[in-house]
């Protein structure tokens, strides 16, 4: 389509409808200008001027409306099919920006392939990577960046000799001069006090850092008391507050357990282990004890009881004993052990089954049958029950599961195929599975105070077990499952909450190979929950609130 503006006769253009309103504008005011012009009585030359300029004024004025247009589109003369445009309008605009705010589209020329029809445009592909390279830092995980300090440090076990207690009094002689010389009577005087202050606390330190060199009869020497408690402590906490599945008691034992200095050692036969009391003041060794002041030092074997007590605490279940990991020249020649918290409220148990309840697996299953004290109803007397609260039994069962531990409900290996390494093994209890009911119960301990509730000791898990070979014993009779564990299980964040938790304990950490060496434990457990999963869903197992 032509476009004619006074005189002018262009090819109209798509981009032109900015210049056509102010074309139509300015020629109606031009024809009244004119007349006005040449009507005057003014002279001939000075009137042709005025009309020549004001013509190459508009002519400039077209002719950069024009350029403006032009970079932008220099093919505006050539003919488009109209099946193009149509392509064109079809397509796309991806100028527009997705916060809703337009700015002036980039026009580019389309190119022509050798029929005369559009090239599809430039396309780039970005491939976005679906896995992480470096694992994700978990809550807590992360050291804090500390600023520098200009203090010396001093450190457990560092000796500093006279002629160093006396250079350090001499600099400080010399400061205190200078600073009398340099203040009046008053701040010579509060120098003074200051100076001697510092003076006086490394004096003491001093001194207090040679006399741990010197041992003391019928105790652990002070060189050895330095060693065992360290600077730093072992129970990492980065965050501004523990994991919430961890109470302040929680992180109070741990940090006892793993940084106090031990006072004396004494071993436990019947346990294969060794009773560590830890330095609390002058009492004697039951005192301590019974001020939970003790702990069990077990071998190395037994290092998964710390995992099973960090995965006690996030399923929610808060009956096993706090545990750590720990280091020391009387342990194992050096190697990380466990250490339990010796916990003197528990009720004296039987030697033989090491239970303060003396049950076999038959009286067992009857007690299920029988869901003693559910819903507060006191049981009758024909029953046969325990003080022992129904849930225990369920919150117990899905805590050995996850951890394949049998010692307690399947002490014969009847429900699996046990190792040469296993215990039943080497005692033979594997051939007594014909008689199961009258097979005595193991381990089955409660509080002295708290009859309904029981304890869970000696939790050793077993990782090396198969998924087919897992003794689903166990979890024979069991038809009620705690809510706040199987909530843990379906969020698919166990394994977030252990890395974060597990942490915690810098000696179990580095003693199972890092980050990598603990993935591959919770791997393991990972996995049986899901099998446990599938079996309640299989067996049409209640998922009940068991916090009574």
């Amino acid at each position: 389509m032509l476009f004619s503006s006074c005189g002018f006769t262009r090819e109209m253009t798509p981009f032109d409808q900015p210049s056509k309103i102010k074309n139509l504008f300015i020629c109606c005011l031009w024809p009244s200008r004119l007349l006005r012009l040449w009507t005057c009585r003014r002279p001939r030359t000075r009137r042709n001027l005025l009309v020549g300029t004001a013509c190459v004024i508009y002519l400039g004025f077209l002719v950069s409306q024009v350029g403006h247009v032009l970079p932008q589109h220099k093919g505006g003369h050539r003919k488009i099919s109209s099946r193009s445009l149509q392509d064109a309008a079809q397509t796309p605009f991806l100028g527009i920006p997705l916060d809703g705010t337009l700015s002036p589209p980039n026009f580019q020329e389309p190119q022509l392939g050798s029929n005369g029809t559009l090239l599809p445009p430039n396309v780039v592909y970005i491939t976005l990577r679906s896995k992480r390279s470096k694992p994700a830092n978990i809550r807590g995980t992360v050291k804090p960046k500390r600023r520098k300090k200009n203090a010396i440090p001093v450190s457990y076990g560092q000796h500093f000799p006279k002629a160093t207690l006396v250079g350090w009094e001499e600099a400080f002689a010399q400061q205190l001069g200078r600073a009398t010389r340099a203040a009046g009577t008053r701040g010579a005087a509060i120098a003074l006090e200051a100076r001697k202050y510092q003076l006086d606390e490394h004096r003491h330190k001093g001194m207090v850092i040679m006399e741990r060199g010197h041992q003391r009869p019928g105790k652990i020497s002070g060189a050895v008391k330095a060693q065992l408690q360290p600077e730093e402590s072992n129970i990492r906490i980065y965050s501004e507050s523990p994991p919430s599945w961890m109470s302040k008691d929680d992180i109070l034992n741990m940090r006892m357990l793993a940084d106090s200095p031990i006072e004396s050692i004494q071993e436990v036969p019947s346990q294969k282990a060794v009773l560590a009391v830890f330095a609390r003041g002058p009492s004697t060794t039951g005192t301590a004890c019974n001020q939970g002041h003790c702990g069990i030092v077990k071998r190395p074997l037994d290092m998964s009881e710390v995992f099973a007590f960090h995965l006690d605490r996030i399923l929610g279940l808060n009956r096993s004993l706090p545990s750590v990991s720990r280091r020391s020249e009387f342990f194992q020649g050096g190697q990380a052990c466990p250490v339990i918290l010796w916990d003197s409220s528990l009720s004296p148990t039987d030697n033989s089954t090491h239970s303060s309840v003396r049950l076999t697996w038959g009286q067992y299953q009857q007690l299920l049958k029988k869901k003693c004290w559910q819903n507060g109803k006191v049981p009758k007397a024909e029953w046969g029950c325990t003080e022992i609260h129904h849930h225990e039994w369920s919150k117990m069962a899905l805590f050995d599961f996850l951890l394949q531990i049998y010692n307690r409900l399947d002490r014969n290996c009847c429900g699996f195929k046990p190792l040469k390494e296993d215990s039943c093994m080497q005692q033979g209890l594997k051939l007594k599975c014909n008689d199961q009911d009258a097979v005595d119960l193991t381990h089955i301990v409660q509080r002295r105070h708290d009859q309904r509730h029981l304890a869970f000791i000696d939790n050793k898990g077993f990782f090396d077990r198969n998924e087919d070979n897992l003794d689903f014993k166990i979890l024979q009779g069991i038809n009620e499952f705690p809510a706040s564990a199987v909530s843990v299980l379906r969020s698919q964040r166990l394994r977030e909450k252990l890395l974060q938790s597990l942490f915690l304990d810098k000696i179990y950490w580095e003693s199972q190979g890092g980050r990598k060496g603990i993935e591959k434990l919770i791997d393991v457990i990972e996995r049986r929950s899901k099998i446990l999963l599938t079996y309640i869903n299989a067996h049409g197992a209640k998922v009940l609130p068991m916090n009574e």
